[in-house]
This record gives C-alpha cells, structure tokens and sequence, in this order.
C-alpha cells in the first residue's frame, strides 16, 4: 500500500488508478468527501450518472434522499465523510442513458485498498455501509444485510452499521412501503448519534 497521509494526496492517487477496468469508460474518479477528522463515514456502492459528471460523490438523487435522512437523523452533513466502495461509475449504455451496474467482486475488492487509506487518514469513530457492496469492502467478505441490519459490528477501530443504500427508496412505489424504510433508514442512522455519545 503506497504511503499516502494526507486526502488530497489521495485524490491524486486514486485518479490515476487503473487497478480494475472501471477507469476506461468511467468520466472521472470520484474521491470521498468530507472533513479530514469526521467522527461519521458513510460508505455506498459507487458513483452514479450524475456523481461521475461532476466528480463528487452523492450528488444525485440519491444523494439528496441521504441528506434529508442525515438531517432528520440530527446528524451534521457538513461533519460526514462521503465516499464509495468503488471509486468509478459502472454502467451500460441504453441509448442516451447509462443505467447503473453493480460493481462485481474483483472491483469492490481491487478498489478496497482505496477505502482502506481513506480510513486510517479520517479514522472514524463510527462508519455507515450504505448497502451489501459497501459492507462487503468494509468487512471483506459477502453480507447479508437483513442479518446484520440493526446490529453494530467491528471495523477496525472503527464501529459499523449496515442499512440500506438510499437508492434503494428511490426504487420503491408503494408510498407506504417507502416510508416505512425510509423511517427505518433514519432510525439507522440515529444510533450513529447514540454510538458517538456512548463514546464521548
């Protein structure tokens, strides 16, 4: 692992990286984003259309549903790091629109080493996987959400929880159904107040 102490040297780093194939068709690398000492980490999937556009990371559709829960959560948006478990937006072409494309396990685990040097710069007290992609670089093996959803795990010296990935009530019709989870993603991300306080 190359000797990177510092976020910006990271960036540089991370967009010259051709670790996986992601890199040929993606726009742009999308670092993580957030204050170099944020005791909060929250870990999604990838980049999205919009995210590989502008280079930042939650900046689509689904960046704003997690904002709104961030801030129903009580929780600081402005003290929150931000990133993904795999750097590059993975898609298909379907006409004009490049529809989103899970990440497979070679990429989640070639783009680990990344969220690896991300952590130990920030060194979050509690980190958040947004989804089974993220939980899966976080812990380096599969994980079954339903299973570990609720609990709080061990991630080095940080503590992890598992919920859901915000696109996730984007997919959802049922307005009941989508409140329903959407109240339960807030109540997740309630227990990162709870753990920083147990802490302090």
């Amino acid at each position: 692992m190359p000797d990177i102490r510092s976020l910006s040297a990271l960036r540089d780093a991370e967009a010259a990286c051709t670790r996986c194939p992601l890199y040929r068709n993606a726009t742009q690398v999308v670092p993580g984003e957030g204050p170099r000492h944020a005791q909060i980490m929250m870990v999604g999937e990838q980049p999205g259309d919009q995210e590989d556009k502008q280079g930042h990371p939650f900046v689509g559709p689904a960046g704003r549903m997690l904002d709104r829960a961030i801030a129903e959560a009580g929780l600081d948006r402005k003290q929150v790091f931000v990133t993904n478990a795999v750097k590059h937006f993975k898609y298909e072409p379907r006409g004009k629109r490049r529809l989103h494309k899970r990440p497979n396990a070679y990429e989640i685990d070639r783009c680990r080493w990344w969220n690896d040097i991300e952590r130990a710069i920030v060194k979050p007290e509690v980190i958040v996987a947004l989804g089974a992609t993220a939980a899966r670089s976080l812990t380096g093996r599969p994980v079954t959400l339903a299973k570990v959803r609720g609990q709080t795990l061990a991630a080095g010296d940080s503590r992890l929880i598992v919920t859901i990935h915000p696109s996730y009530l984007l997919r959802l019709r049922d307005d009941e159904s989508k409140e329903r989870e959407y109240n339960g993603f807030v109540a997740d991300l309630r227990r990162c107040a709870r753990l920083l306080h147990k802490a302090a």
